[in-house]
C-alpha cells in the first residue's frame, strides 16, 4: 500500500498538508476550516466524541469488511449494526418498512426541532467483497449520528437524528425503496460520504450519472448444432449481435455517456443451438433525462438483434438511479469546495434522495494502489487500511458538524432549504 509517509498529518496544518498534493487536485480538508461557521465547544464536542469511539468503530468495519454480503443479504451488517446503536441509547427498527436488512436507528433530544437524516451502506461486491468501501460509509453513518446526538444533549438544542441502514446500494436500489415506502419522510436534509481514490486528505463534493439497468433475454429454438442448425434460432447469436450493436453506438454518444454490459454464463453444450441468453446492462448519462434517451437508443440495439435472429426479446428495466444533486450549501460548508467540479462516472441511489430533499455526499479520498480505485480487488484492501480508517474519521467529523448546524442554525438550514428548491 503507498503511503506518502507513515506521520499522522497534523489537521490544524493547511501548509503541511498541501505539500502533499500535486498541483490541479482537490484542496486538502481540515476541520479548522470549520472555526468560522460553527462555535469551537460545539466542534470540541463532535470531535471528542468521535475521537472516543474511534477504536469501536474501527471494530465494527473490519467485522463488516470480513464479512461481505451481498444486496439484500446484508444480515450480519443488519444485526451488528442496529445492536450497537440501540447499545448508545437510540431507539432502533429492525427490518425496516419490510426490508429484512433495512433498518432505522431515532434519537430525539427536546420538543420540537429539525431531523437530520444519515445513511449508512452495508453491502458488497460480488467475488471481490467491499471493493466500494461501504464498511467505512457503515461506520461514518454511526459516528455522525453519534457525535450529533451528543451535541444536542452537551449544548441542549432541541432536534431528531435518524440513521438509516440502507441495502444494496451495488445495484439494488434500496434507497429507492426506503424513499417510495416513506423512510426519508420529515427529514429536513440527509447526510453520507463515500471514499474514492485521491490525494491523501482531501475530500470533495460530485455529482454521479444517473443509471438504468436493463436485462435483455432472447428466446430463440435449440436445434443440433451439427445435423439441423437451419431448425433452430440462436438465441446466443442475437447476445453477441446486441453487444457489437452496442459497441458500434458508443461511437455515437456523448464523452460523458457509459455503456457497459456482460452476457450471463452457461452450461449449455456446443453441439446444441443456444435457445436462451440473457445480459444485463448499465446505462448511464449525466441527467434523468438524457438518460432515458440514451436508454431507448440501446434497446433498439436489442430489438435489432431478435429481429436479426428471429429471436423473441424481453427487456426488463430495474428501478432508475437519478444523478446526485449536491446541496451547495451543505457542501460549501462541509468542505470549503466548489459543489460538482471534479464529475464523477459512477452512480448512487441516493441520487433519487436528493431530489427530494436537501442531500450532501461527498467523496474522501483513501491510499491507493496504482490502479486499484472503486470495484477493483485492490481497493478491498485500502478500505480495511488504518490510513482509510482515518481519513473516514476527518470526514465523519465533518459531516457531523455540518449536521448539527443544521438542527442548530435556523438562518444556515434557511439558506439550505432555498439552494434545493432553486436545484429543482
Amino acid at each position: 500500500m503507498h503511503t506518502q509517509d507513515n506521520k499522522e498529518p497534523s489537521l490544524d496544518s493547511n501548509e503541511q498538508q498541501s505539500s502533499h498534493i500535486p498541483d490541479g487536485a482537490p484542496p486538502p480538508y481540515s476541520l479548522s476550516n470549520l472555526a468560522g461557521s460553527i462555535r469551537g465547544e460545539i466542534r470540541h464536542t463532535i470531535e471528542s466524541v468521535i475521537d472516543t469511539l474511534d477504536s469501536s468503530l474501527r471494530c465494527l468495519s473490519l467485522q463488516i469488511h470480513d464479512h461481505p454480503e451481498l444486496m439484500f443479504e446484508e444480515i450480519f451488517a443488519h444485526n451488528l449494526l442496529s445492536d450497537y446503536m440501540e447499545s448508545h441509547g437510540f431507539t432502533v427498527t429492525r427490518h425496516y418498512l419490510g426490508l429484512k436488512t433495512a433498518w432505522r436507528a431515532e434519537y430525539t433530544h427536546g420538543n420540537g426541532g429539525r431531523t437530520l437524516g444519515i445513511n449508512s451502506e452495508m453491502d458488497a461486491l460480488p467475488v471481490i467483497g467491499h471493493a466500494c468501501g461501504h464498511n467505512l460509509i457503515a461506520i461514518s453513518g454511526v459516528g455522525v449520528a453519534l457525535a450529533v446526538k451528543s451535541a444536542l444533549e452537551t449544548h441542549n438544542v432541541p432536534g431528531t437524528v435518524v440513521l438509516l441502514g440502507t441495502p444494496a446500494e451495488e445495484g439494488g436500489g434500496g434507497k429507492i425503496i426506503l424513499l417510495e415506502r416513506g423512510a426519508y419522510k420529515g427529514m429536513d436534509a440527509c447526510l453520507m460520504c463515500h471514499p474514492s481514490p485521491g490525494p491523501e486528505l482531501t475530500s470533495y463534493v460530485v455529482s454521479s450519472l444517473a443509471m438504468q439497468s436493463i436485462d435483455a433475454e432472447f428466446f430463440g429454438q435449440s436445434a443440433h448444432a451439427g445435423d439441423a442448425p437451419w431448425e433452430g434460432a440462436n438465441a446466443l447469436d442475437a447476445a453477441f449481435l446486441a453487444y457489437s450493436s452496442v459497441s458500434v453506438l458508443r461511437q455515437q454518444i456523448k464523452p460523458d455517456h457509459r455503456v457497459h454490459g456482460v452476457i450471463n454464463g452457461s452450461e449449455r453444450a456446443a453441439n446444441v443451438i443456444p435457445d436462451y441468453a440473457k445480459m444485463r446492462w448499465y446505462v448511464r448519462a449525466p441527467t434523468r433525462d438524457e438518460l432515458a434517451r440514451l436508454a431507448e437508443r440501446v434497446c433498439a440495439c436489442f430489438e435489432g438483434a431478435a429481429l436479426a435472429t428471429s429471436c423473441r426479446l424481453k427487456i426488463t428495466n430495474s428501478t432508475t438511479y437519478y444523478d446526485l444533486r449536491q446541496n451547495s450549501i451543505l457542501g460549501n460548508y462541509e468542505s470549503g469546495m466548489s459543489v460538482g467540479q471534479y464529475p464523477s462516472g459512477a452512480s448512487t441511489d441516493f441520487g433519487n434522495v436528493s431530489y427530494a430533499l436537501p442531500s450532501l455526499h461527498p467523496a474522501f479520498a483513501i491510499p491507493t494502489l496504482p490502479h486499484g480505485g472503486n470495484h477493483s480487488p485492490a481497493f478491498t484492501d485500502s478500505a480495511r487500511t488504518t490510513e482509510a480508517h482515518k481519513a473516514c474519521m476527518i470526514t465523519t467529523k465533518a459531516l457531523a458538524c455540518t449536521g448539527f448546524r443544521v438542527l442548530e442554525d435556523g438562518v444556515f438550514f434557511k439558506r439550505v432549504r432555498e439552494a434545493f428548491e432553486a436545484s429543482l
